[in-house]
C-alpha cells in the first residue's frame, strides 16, 4: 500500500507534514511517494493551494497540516478491510 504526498521543496509545511507521517506511514509499513506537485501542471490546477497534501488512490486525506487521527484510523479501515 502506498500513500502519496503531494509537496514542493521550497515549502516548511511539507516538509512538516513529511516527517510526521513517517512514523504513521512506519506503524503501518506504507510507502510514502512524495511528489512535486510543479512538476505536473494538472497538480499544480487541482492542488497548488492546498500543498501539502495527502493521498491514498487520488482520495484526499488531508491538506496544509497532517490529520494524523484520520490518517490512522483510514489505514486501519483499509488494513482490516483486506485491501
Amino acid at each position: 500500500m502506498k500513500l502519496t504526498l503531494l509537496s514542493r521543496p521550497y515549502c516548511h509545511l511539507c516538509a512538516e507534514m513529511e516527517e510526521a507521517l513517517a512514523p504513521i506511514a512506519a506503524d503501518f509499513g506504507v510507502a510514502v511517494e512524495v511528489l512535486d506537485v510543479d512538476a505536473d501542471p494538472v497538480l499544480v490546477e487541482r492542488y497548488d493551494e492546498l500543498v501539502p497534501v495527502l493521498l491514498h488512490d487520488g482520495v484526499e486525506l488531508c491538506h496544509h497540516f497532517l490529520d494524523a487521527g484520520r490518517v490512522r484510523d483510514f489505514l486501519c479501515g483499509i488494513r482490516s478491510s483486506g485491501d
